[in-house]
């Protein structure tokens, strides 16, 4: 019997940040799918997941400009000329105040007109699209084409900033996951609410086991965040220097991830004299980051809501935090109530104020006991909620059926 065959569209790949799909990828075949992987872009980046490796052997890469990519979009204008022309003319009119949607439509419509001919050929029925923008554009223009259905995943910014055709998106969709209740609520503003399903994100629970006793040395803060403004790493830095001020025995504080803000980040550790116990450890691959994690006593994830309404939405770190055992401190925003609940599984601090995250860190130094207590009950958690198997489950009995109907051809 044939395995049911799915294509998986994301922005670009690999992508360090983004393991969440890199492993949802893997446990659909384990469950018995066939995936074509459809990268936007290929992303170079220094480090890399080894599990990646493999999907960068076997991903449709599409250059944005080609004969073929040409030749394929003039055979689907000359074939069906009305429906090809509304599906160029259609999103170019929705988003054309946004300079940045507007500039990536028109980057991905031959990608997309050439993914619809050859996806269409291979005897794919159903796109799956991760990111409510260019990924599920080109998802929404390969089913104007095709009739070939979507569903996308919205995560954070691709719907908490930049709202474009958002509803004409939903509206075509067979379906919408959510990540967390909070994605739900908001992407219920924009279309049918019966179409949202929440889904978490995942980790394999055997990767992190759970820790039967705490590490030796200093009292470890780690957090594990790309260098991005919105994860509030600078709030955790001087919260260091508040503890260091207000004498707080001997801590060390590693931080984990890559991005625009090393350099800052560097000299504000250098101003604030922290060099001897504050340290950024660069990129790394999820099986250094597990082992990260074992080497700590507190995970921090200080995330913020940036002035242009970026943020988290349900960040998959903090369930391998959770899952190892390790009390958590991170902050009220979007849906991490959703797994850091105050008093049971860990502290929530509000965004942007390093005297409330100095004072979170000082409790769970000064009391040991309450924090185990949440440890354990923050991989409970995880268990019941958060196993990539589990809710991978949950896509495959979304996507049997979807997969099962036929396109329009």
């Amino acid at each position: 019997m044939p395995k049911p065959k799915i294509a998986y569209i994301v922005s670009r790949f690999p992508h360090l940040p983004e393991s969440f799909i890199l492993r949802e990828l893997d446990e659909l075949e384990a469950q018995g799918f066939e995936v074509i992987l459809c990268p936007l872009v290929r992303h170079k980046e220094k480090v890399s997941h080894p599990a990646a490796y493999r999907w960068i052997e076997r991903a449709w890469y599409t250059p944005f400009i080609s004969r073929q990519l040409l030749g394929d979009t003039l055979w689907l204008i000359r074939q069906r000329p009305r429906r090809a022309l509304t599906t160029i003319i259609t999103p170019l009119l929705r988003v054309v105040t946004s300079p940045n949607f507007f500039l990536g439509t028109l980057g991905i419509l031959p990608t997309a007109f050439h993914l619809a001919r050859r996806l269409q050929a291979s005897g794919v029925s159903h796109v799956h699209a991760h990111f409510a923008t260019h990924p599920t554009m080109a998802a929404w223009i390969i089913n104007q084409l095709t009739g070939i259905t979507y569903s996308f995943t919205a995560h954070a910014h691709d719907i908490y900033v930049d709202t474009a055709m958002l509803r004409e998106k939903m509206a075509a969709a067979k379906f919408v996951i959510a990540i967390s209740e909070y994605n739900q609520r908001l992407l219920a503003r924009f279309g049918d609410v019966s179409k949202i399903h929440v889904v978490h994100c995942g980790v394999h629970l055997e990767r992190y086991p759970l820790r039967t006793s705490l590490p030796e040395g200093p009292f470890t803060i780690v957090s594990v965040a790309s260098l991005q403004p919105y994860k509030g790493l600078e709030y955790l830095i001087r919260a260091c220097r508040l503890l260091r001020d207000r004498g707080v025995p001997s801590f060390r504080c590693r931080i984990a991830g890559g991005g625009e803000l090393h350099a800052s980040l560097s000299q504000l550790i250098c101003e604030l004299g922290l060099d001897d116990c504050v340290e950024l450890l660069g990129p790394q691959p999820q099986e250094a980051v597990a082992a990260l994690l074992q080497t700590a006593h507190l995970f921090v994830l200080p995330s913020i809501i940036t002035e242009s309404g970026k943020m988290e939405g349900l960040p998959v770190v903090l369930m391998e935090a959770l899952a190892v055992g390790l009390p958590v401190i991170s902050t009220n925003i979007s849906g991490i109530p959703e797994i850091v609940k105050p008093g049971v599984t860990g502290q929530l601090v509000p965004p942007a104020d390093s005297s409330a995250l100095a004072d979170a860190i000082a409790n769970v130094m000064s009391d040991p006991t309450t924090a185990y207590l949440r440890s354990r009950q923050g991989r409970d958690l995880v268990e019941q909620e958060f196993s990539l198997e589990h809710n991978v489950r949950q896509l495959t009995n979304l996507f049997r059926p979807a997969i099962a109907s036929q396109g329009l051809g």
